[in-house]
This record gives structure tokens, C-alpha cells and sequence, in this order.
């Protein structure tokens, strides 16, 4: 037999519902032929006509059954006239009921019925009667089985949900608890997707083509005596595009592409993470050459030892020594390879990331302008846009956003120019649905008084006057006091793409941070808890300078930043003075860029009036309302070189997204 031609497993013969169902119907039969009396509905009279036949001398017996119903046998003679005809096939069988009873009624009050039966005896009719109980004695076992059956059937439910609802049927299904959960997607009906539904990557896509090679022709490179790689692995930040770049090496190799999360090796059971495993591998040795592609490794991955505070972890420490093993296992024959995409490599075990097991880290990074611009593309093609929409300046508008992050915006778009009852999508509507995304739902309703409204005005005029001063600040969008989200008013900026970030450039970001607090200093000589998260990113990138990244003379060329620190690391790698001179610099580089925002403002403190008024005019002005007051930006855009090759470099930089500082209530901080 070939390997493809696997024997599907055998399934029962019998459906256990049949049987359960059979088993119903055998009481319930029961029930009917013992307790019931066998007479349909043209057999039920009214005692009005049982009067009249029984004055007739046509009945010869009458029963009362459980003081309520009564059935009546007639005579031989009565049953050959054709008004009692019916009543001669009331079996349910259809033989002819010749031995009765041939009728039945409701008695209603039982005393006054024995009384007409008395008093027609006693006229001359000829009849007998008698009264008879009757107790159904099937029925009173059903129910003393009832519990019992509950139980049952609670039980056969519970097992069926333990076991994950696996083929089999019934209670066979506990026994496919350690099959693996992967989805299999055949190469000839799912797989459908290649490298052109995958736009931007270039990088990536380049390393991955080799893989796709490997698999079309291994013979191309095991006859030189090299080895099929086993495993690659996808680094990069959410929504890169790290799955569906796993999807289109199937697509384009035509391979069998088994397909699940790392999660879904984790199970409640001992062990079952483990068998799981060795299925998976089991499977796909049987449909090589094939692809292994588990999103999120670092489910079952993580470093061995760390976290293991109670001992809770043994389970899917197994589970990761099981797949080492498989890993190890592969011959270089079996045309296997495992793809595995993480956003938190730094985690993973250093067991899984040696060479022999995922041979290849490829980082999939945040696209790029020229990215962006194809991404772009691609999420355009199925909306109604404008003509006129400018691919380009989407792009630009965009700066930090991933492939999931523009597909938000397409769509966003869309729902935005449906809303407004448009025909298509047209620039106003993806710029509405980016300051959607980043800010948030537009609060036009929230009531905010007079004086708070100045406040805020003066706050974002503060930010907006300091980043227009300063070279390195990241130029202005546009400045907004209407509510957004949960925040009160927002600025917008548009960063630079940077692949480093120089100590100038930092100073001056966090200068036009401090400049909304620095304003309110000013004007109101008093300030509000409304730079929370203004204070909070100021703190943070002090402490980065610091700490991580080297910047201070005083603290040195020493970085205190730990890849590989585990999440309960409680020890410190400094000691207590040099906490006390962390403390002290962050504090000091915090309070000087707030003096220099201070200074900047005083300087400009009328063009900030003038701002601020505007603001509380217009509630949204732009960058041109600047250039009115301003005059135009001073400092000059550098040319940007256009990179020749994207590099891995996850830690170069800070997150990039389009920035917004924000007016916010505690609630916000980050």
C-alpha cells in the first residue's frame, strides 16, 4: 500500500443513538399495550349514547376502569348492525374486536353513573358490570429507572466535550483523546495561496523560496550530500503576516500543510501534549513531503525551568522534550519540515533554537514605506475607492503599522464611507478610519465644561507650539479637543522612519511631550492630572536612555536590558547605589527637557494664545493653521536612503505606530 492510501479508521456499525432510541420505544411500547386500552378515537362515546344503547339492551358488560373511564362490550346481535360496524376493527393490528370492549367514555361524577346503571338493572336490563384498577406496571419501572438513565446520559455528554468531539462516535471519542488536533489542508484544494497574494516580505519571501525549492527537489541537494533543513522559524512582531507567509511556502511547494497552534497541545491530562505530538509527526511522515506549521511555539516552547515556581509546568515541559525529540528524529529522507512563528523568540528554549531543529530564524518585520504601498495594494482591490486615492500618501499616513493593521484600515474605510452613504471610498475616509484606529470613536457629546475645554486647548496648543520649535520632533498632523476614545483631546504626529534613534532625537520627542503640561505651568500657573500618559512616556523612554540603551554619562556604556530574563525575575542586576543614581539621572533628564519646554513657551507665549484660540474655535486645526501663525518649519527633511536589503533588527527601535499624545484619565495609562 502507498503511503498516501492511509485506511481510514473504521467506524461503528451502529450508531449507539439507534440503540438508545430502540430502548425508548420498547418502554414506551410496553407502556401503551399494557396500560392502554387499544380503542381509538371512532370508538370514544358520550354517556348520552351509551344510554341509548343500553336501553336498547344492546350492551352486555360495562367496565369501570380507575373510577373514571368506562368500557363497554355489546352484544353479539348489536355488533352485526351497521351503526356498530366501526367498532368491530378498533384493534390496533386491525384484527376484528369481536370479544370487546367495543366503547369507551368519561363516567364524569362515578356515583350518579352507578346509579343510572342500578336503576336500568332494575328496569329488566339484562348486563353486568364492575369496577377494576389498573396500574401500568412498566411505566412505574421507567420511572424508578428515570435517575439512573439521567446519569447516563450526563455521563456519555461529559465524555463526548472531554474528548474534544473526535471521530469515532459515541463513547469511542475518549479514546481519540491523544490524537493530534492539527487541520490539514490538502495541496490540491485548500492550499490556494502563493507568494503573489503575499505582498511586502520581500525579505522573507526570499528566505523562504529556498524552502520551497527543498521540497519540490531534495534530490537537487541531498545528492551533494547536504541536509534538508528541518525547521524554520518566523520571528516578528502581531499581524506581520507570519501565518500566511507559512501558508503560501505550502501553496507554492503543492505540499500537504498541517496546520495548528501551540495551545493545542495542552490538555488537562497527563501525557496527552506529548502523544499529540508524536501523531502529528506520525501524520505527516505518512503525507511527506509536507509542512508542519505550529503558530504560537511559545505556547509549549518557552525556556525549560523558569516559571516552574509550583511544579505546574511538567506537563508542557513534556510536551517540548517530546517534540525536541521528533525534531531530532527526522532522517534526511523524510522531506518534513517544521515552520513555527513566534513574536516572543526571546522566550523560546535555547534546546529549540539550536541548529539540527530550526535551522532558520527569519524575521518578519514591520513592512516598510515601499511595503506598505503593495500591502496597500492588495486590501484596495476589493473595495469601491476613488480613482483619484493616492496610494502613496496612504502609505506615508501610516508609518508602524503592520499587514493586519492597513487591513483594519481598508475596512474601516469602507464602513466609514458606507455610513455617510457614499458610493466610494474616497482620502477623507481613510484618514478618518486611521485617526479611528489610533484614537479612537470621536465623543462629540461628552459634556465637558468651559474651563476644562480651555484647559485642554491650551494643553494640545502647548504640544503642538514645542514640537514646531524643535528640529527633531516628529512634525505635526493635525491638533484636536474633541473627545476621542477615552481621552480628551489629541495630537497627531507623523514619525520618522528611523532604523536608530540618536539622544538628540529622543530629548526633543520627549520636550513636546512635556510642552501640554509645560502650557497649562504657564497660563494657568497650575497643572492637572490631564499629562498622565504624558508623564508616563516621558518616564519610560528616560528610563530606556538610561538602562537599555547607554545614553547617560554618568551611568555609562552599560546596558541593564535582559533578552532572556524569565517572567518572575526578582533580582536586580545592579546594586542599590546604582538604583539610587538611576533614579537620580531619570529624574534629572525628565525635569530638564520640562524647564526646556517651559523656556520654549514663554518665548512663544503669544503665538500659543493665538493657537489655543483657534483651537477653541475650529476644535480641529492642521498643519497649515501652523504655518498661518508660525510661518513656515525651519528645519529641513533629510533625504531618506532607500534601504538596499531589510535587516533583522527587532531591538533597534521603539514602536513606530503613528503617535498620538493623548489627554487622558488614569484609566489610560500604559
Amino acid at each position: 500500500m502507498a503511503k498516501n492510501e492511509k485506511t481510514p479508521p473504521k467506524k461503528p456499525a451502529l450508531n449507539p443513538y439507534w440503540l438508545y432510541g430502540s430502548i425508548v420505544l420498547f418502554f414506551l411500547g410496553m407502556s401503551f399495550f399494557s396500560g392502554g386500552d387499544g380503542l381509538g378515537e371512532d370508538q370514544k362515546i358520550n354517556i348520552s349514547r351509551f344510554e341509548r344503547f343500553l336501553n336498547d339492551g344492546e350492551v352486555s358488560r360495562v367496565v369501570v376502569v380507575n373510577k373514571n373511564t368506562a368500557q363497554v362490550t355489546l352484544t353479539e346481535e348489536a355488533l352485526e348492525e351497521t351503526k356498530h360496524k366501526k367498532a368491530k376493527s378498533s384493534d390496533i393490528l386491525g384484527r376484528t374486536n369481536d370479544a370487546g370492549p367495543h366503547y369507551q367514555f368519561e363516567v364524569g361524577n362515578l356515583e350518579l353513573f352507578q346509579k343510572k346503571l342500578e336503576a336500568a338493572e332494575a328496569n329488566g336490563v339484562e348486563f353486568n358490570y364492575e369496577f377494576r384498577t389498573v396500574e401500568n406496571r412498566w411505566l412505574d419501572v421507567l420511572i424508578g429507572f428515570l435517575p439512573l438513565i439521567l446519569i447516563i446520559a450526563i455521563w456519555l455528554f461529559i465524555m463526548r466535550r472531554m474528548s474534544g468531539g473526535g471521530g469515532g462516535g459515541g463513547g469511542a471519542q475518549i479514546f481519540n483523546i491523544g490524537k493530534s488536533k492539527a487541520k490539514l489542508f490538502d495541496e490540491k484544494t485548500d492550499v490556494k495561496i502563493t507568494f503573489k497574494d503575499v505582498a511586502g516580505l520581500e525579505g522573507a519571501k526570499e528566505e523562504v523560496q529556498e524552502i520551497v525549492d527543498f521540497l519540490k527537489n531534495p534530490t537537487k541537494y541531498t545528492v551533494l550530500g547536504g541536509k534538508i533543513p528541518k525547521g524554520a522559524l518566523l520571528v516578528g512582531p502581531p499581524g506581520t503576516g507570519k501565518t500566511l507567509l507559512a501558508k503560501a511556502v505550502a501553496g507554492e511547494a503543492k505540499v500537504p500543510f498541517f496546520s495548528l497552534s501551540g495551545s493545542d497541545f495542552v490538555e488537562m491530562f497527563v501525557g496527552v501534549g506529548a502523544s499529540r505530538v508524536r501523531d502529528l509527526f506520525k501524520q505527516a511522515k505518512d503525507k511527506s513531503p509536507a509542512i508542519i506549521f505550529i503558530d504560537e511555539i511559545d505556547a509549549i516552547g518557552r525556556a525549560r525551568g523558569k516559571n516552574n515556581m509550583t511544579g505546574s509546568n511538567d506537563e508542557r515541559e513534556n510536551t517540548l522534550n517530546q517534540l525536541l525529540t521528533e525534531m531530532d528524529g527526522f532522517g534526511t529522507n523524510t522531506n518534513v519540515i517544521v515552520i513555527a512563528a513566534t513574536n516572543r523568540a526571546d522566550v523560546l528554549d535555547k534546546a529549540l533554537m539550536r541548529a539540527g531543529r530550526f535551522d532558520r530564524q527569519i524575521y518578519v518585520d514591520l513592512p516598510d514605506l515601499n511595503e506598505r504601498k503593495e500591502i496597500f495594494k492588495v486590501h484596495l482591490k476589493p473595495l469601491k475607492s476613488d480613482t483619484k486615492l493616492d496610494v502613496d500618501f496612504l502609505a506615508k499616513q501610516t508609518p508602524g503599522f503592520s499587514g493586519a493593521d492597513i487591513a483594519n484600515v481598508c475596512n474601516e474605510s469602507a464602513l466609514i464611507a458606507a455610513r455617510k452613504n457614499k458610493k466610494k471610498v474616497g482620502r477623507q475616509d481613510f484618514l478618518d478610519a486611521v485617526d479611528r484606529i489610533v484614537g479612537g470613536l470621536e465623543k462629540k457629546s461628552k459634556i465637558i465644561t468651559q474651563e476644562e475645554k480651555k484647559t485642554i486647548a491650551f494643553h494640545e496648543a502647548g504640544h503642538a507650539t514645542v514640537s514646531w520649535m524643535l528640529e527633531h520632533a516628529a512634525p505635526l498632523v493635525k491638533v484636536t479637543i474633541v473627545p476621542r476614545g477615552q481621552s480628551l483631546g489629541a495630537a497627531w504626529y507623523l514619525p520618522e522612519e528611523r532604523q536608530i534613534v540618536r539622544t538628540e532625537q529622543m530629548l526633543d520627542e520627549m520636550c513636546a511631550t512635556l510642552g501640554g503640561r509645560a502650557a497649562e505651568d504657564i497660563i494657568f500657573n497650575k497643572i492637572s492630572t490631564g499629562a498622565l500618559s504624558d508623564l508616563v512616556k516621558v518616564t519610560q523612554q528616560a528610563r530606556a536612555m538610561v538602562t537599555i540603551y547607554g545614553l547617560n554619562n554618568k551611568i555609562g556604556n552599560i546596558t541593564y536590558y535582559q533578552a532572556n530574563e524569565g517572567d518572575y525575575g526578582f533580582t536586580k542586576p545592579y546594586s542599590e547605589e546604582t538604583a539610587k543614581l538611576i533614579d537620580t539621572e531619570i529624574s534629572a533628564i525628565v525635569e530638564k527637557e520640562y524647564k526646556r519646554a517651559v523656556q520654549l513657551l514663554k518665548k512663544h507665549k503669544g503665538k500659543l494664545t493665538e493657537l489655543a484660540e483657534r483651537l477653541l474655535e475650529k476644535e480641529v486645526i492642521f498643519k497649515d493653521d501652523l504655518e498661518r501663525i508660525f510661518g513656515v518649519r525651519p528645519f529641513e527633511k533629510a533625504e531618506e536612503v532607500a534601504p538596499k536589503k531589510p535587516k533583522a533588527t527587532p531591538k533597534a527601535r521603539t514602536s513606530t505606530k503613528a503617535k498620538t499624545t493623548k489627554d487622558e484619565n488614569p484609566k489610560d495609562a500604559k
